[in-house]
């Protein structure tokens, strides 16, 4: 019997338990620091670019769960992650010990760590308002209302305008992010739709750097915002937000493609916050010497071993290595229960 140890039950870390599990004489711990799995998905609404329930899909996953050899370890934080052989010793196969914030021990064959991400506090931006003004919302805060089926702005009305600003913690300086947080276009295109779907009345703005459709529908998506939808789109950023004596906010901005400075007001302002490491992806990478200067997994090879540490029986998977989409880590899951596949045979 082999015993595979999981850290981090997303998406990411069920599909490759569930790939895992049904490999004979098999066994999959599967840990979450959190009292539920998928916290990350169970946010959204709505996914890209179908408008599928998100809700539907954490059905699905669950599901997966359902194997006898798949144990599953909620409210378990991994706080240790260690070798304890050397690959000539175990005829092979590297023996890992990984130890929980109780002191608990678990001695296995091979490590995934699919720990995943946090999105950008968006209280960093002071200039963007975002907890100091009841207009000036995120986009995760924007997603959980369309999941009630109910927005309304600071004062409790039916907004008659929304305002999304891309990129607010990614390919920003000053944040300390350099990296394009990938999902952060599509989202707000996304978004904006569903906004005009459930309130048809209402104005929609995107400001944006530049526009990223990464994936198969996402620039029909965005065609279709525009000529369906009515979404408008501004080239340039927002310098400064200020809410205004009737609870609005008006920002301070430059249309970059007229060359000309910008003053709009809004009911609502959505910051679309980008991606960083989860706080178990940064200790996890970090003790075991794989991780990149943002706190990211890196691996052997980002084309022929994308799964692999340089610790043999250490695999990553996910949007603990860098910002994914969810069908992105789900692909990248079963790629990385593929991998260990190999090596426990």
């Amino acid at each position: 019997m082999r015993t595979i140890a999981i850290i981090g039950a997303g998406p990411a870390g069920i599909e490759a338990a569930s790939v895992l599990a049904a490999m004979e004489e098999t066994e999959v711990l599967l840990f979450e620091k959190s009292a539920t799995t998928m916290d990350n998905l169970r946010d959204k609404a709505f996914l890209f670019p179908d408008f599928s329930s998100a809700a539907d899909l954490v059905e699905i996953m669950e599901a997966k769960l359902n194997r006898d050899n798949i144990k599953l370890h909620l409210s378990t934080a991994i706080t240790s992650v260690a070798s304890t052989s050397t690959a000539t010793e175990a005829g092979g196969i590297m023996a890992w010990e990984l130890q929980d914030a109780s002191g608990a021990r678990y001695q296995v064959d091979a490590v995934l760590v699919t720990t995943g991400y946090r999105v950008f506090d968006a209280h960093r931006k002071e200039e963007l308002g975002y907890g100091i003004y009841p207009g000036v919302i995120t986009s995760i805060d924007l997603e959980k209302k369309l999941k009630e089926g109910k927005i309304l702005n600071a004062v409790g009305d039916i907004p008659k305008k929304i305002v999304f600003l891309q990129c607010v913690g990614s390919r920003d300086e000053k944040s300390g992010n350099h990296y394009c947080s990938k999902v952060c276009c599509v989202t707000a295109v996304k978004q904006a739709i569903e906004v005009r779907k459930l309130l048809p009345e209402v104005e929609t703005y995107i400001f944006y750097m530049d526009l990223r459709m990464w994936g198969g529908g996402f620039e029909e998506m965005y065609r279709e915002s525009q000529e369906k939808y009515g979404v408008r789109y501004v080239r340039g950023r927002i310098s400064e937000a200020a809410s205004t004596y009737d609870g609005k906010i008006q920002i301070k901005s430059e249309d970059t493609l007229v060359g000309l400075p910008l003053k709009m007001s809004a009911d609502l302002l959505v910051l679309m916050v980008g991606m960083e490491p989860s706080e178990g992806t940064k200790t996890l990478t970090r003790q075991c010497n794989c991780a990149d200067a943002y706190g990211f997994a890196t691996t052997v090879n980002p084309h022929a071993r994308d799964n692999e540490t340089a610790q043999p029986g250490l695999y990553v998977a996910g949007s603990c290595k860098r910002p994914m989409s969810i069908n992105d880590s789900l692909t990248d899951a079963r790629s990385a229960a593929l991998r260990i596949a190999e090596y426990l045979k």
